[in-house]
C-alpha cells in the first residue's frame, strides 16, 4: 500500500478541530458529530494520518448536516503515521487492516446496542482497504465507499456483499486507473450488488482529504468527490 503518494500532503493534526466532539465508542476515542438521535450513521475510516485531520473532520461535519450520525474512530490508539517517527512499512506491520475491521465491527456492534439501524462505512488509503474488508459481511454494514485505496484485488473485491462505490485518482500509482477498471467489472459481473466506480481525472491519491485549500480546482474535485460518496449513502443508508 506505500508509495510516495500514501505519505504526501500530510496534514497537520489538530485534536480540537471540527464541530463534533470526542467519545469512546466501541473501545475507541472517537470524533462524533450530527444528530445523536439519527437512527442512521456513517462511518468514516481515515488514511494512515489518522482522525485528527482537520479536512477528514470537516468532511464528517458536511455528512452529518445531512442527517447522519458520523463516527471517526481512532483506529491507531494515538499513533497515526509521522514520517519523522516512523518507518512506514513498520508501521503498517503494526496498524494492519485485518485489525482495522475487526476494530470497526466493535465499533458497529456499539452503534446498533444505541438504536442505529443502518449503517455505511466509507475509507480513505488504509481505510479505504478497512472498508473493503468489512463490505464482505453485509450483517454489518449496509454500503460501503472506497476512496484511492491500497492495492484491492480483484478476489478481494469478489467477496463484497453491500452496495459498493468506488472513487478513484486518475494520477494513482498506489490504486492506478487500470485497477479501478478492474474492479469495476468484478463488480459488474455481480448482478447481486449494486455498485459505482468512477475514476477522477487530473487528481491524486489523498485528492479528498489532503487537497490546498487555496486550490479551486482541487477543493471542486474534493467536493465531487464527497458528493457522489454522500448520494450512494443516501440511497442506501435509510
Amino acid at each position: 500500500m506505500s508509495g510516495p503518494q500514501c505519505i504526501k500532503n500530510p496534514p497537520t493534526l489538530n485534536s480540537a478541530s471540527g464541530i463534533g466532539n470526542l467519545q469512546e465508542i466501541g473501545g475507541l476515542s472517537s470524533y462524533v458529530t450530527g444528530s445523536v438521535d439519527s437512527k442512521l450513521a456513517i462511518l468514516l475510516i481515515s488514511d494512515v494520518f489518522g482522525y485528527e485531520a482537520p479536512l477528514l473532520r470537516k468532511l464528517a461535519d458536511k455528512v452529518a448536516a445531512a442527517g447522519y450520525l458520523v463516527v471517526v474512530p481512532d483506529f491507531f490508539y494515538g499513533e497515526p503515521l509521522d514520517r519523522e517517527k516512523h518507518d512506514i512499512q513498520t508501521w503498517l506491520k503494526d496498524h494492519g487492516t485485518d485489525k482495522g475491521c475487526e476494530d470497526a465491527k466493535a465499533v458497529v456492534e456499539h452503534l446498533k446496542s444505541k438504536g442505529v439501524s443502518a449503517i455505511g462505512a466509507s475509507g480513505f488509503c488504509w481505510g479505504g482497504m478497512t472498508v473493503s474488508k468489512l463490505a464482505k459481511h453485509e450483517s454489518t454494514i449496509g454500503a460501503a465507499v472506497i476512496l484511492y485505496p491500497g492495492p484491492i484485488t480483484v478476489d478481494e473485491i469478489n467477496e463484497v456483499k453491500v452496495p459498493t462505490a468506488i472513487l478513484a485518482a486518475e494520477n494513482d500509482h498506489i490504486f492506478p486507473p487500470d485497477q479501478a477498471k478492474l474492479l469495476s467489472a468484478a463488480l459488474s459481473a455481480k448482478s447481486e450488488v449494486e455498485s459505482f466506480v468512477k475514476i477522477f481525472p487530473g487528481v491524486e491519491h489523498g485528492w479528498t482529504v489532503r487537497y490546498n485549500v487555496e486550490d479551486e480546482s482541487a477543493v471542486k474535485a474534493a467536493e465531487e468527490a464527497h458528493s457522489d460518496m454522500l448520494n450512494w449513502f443516501t440511497k442506501f443508508i435509510k
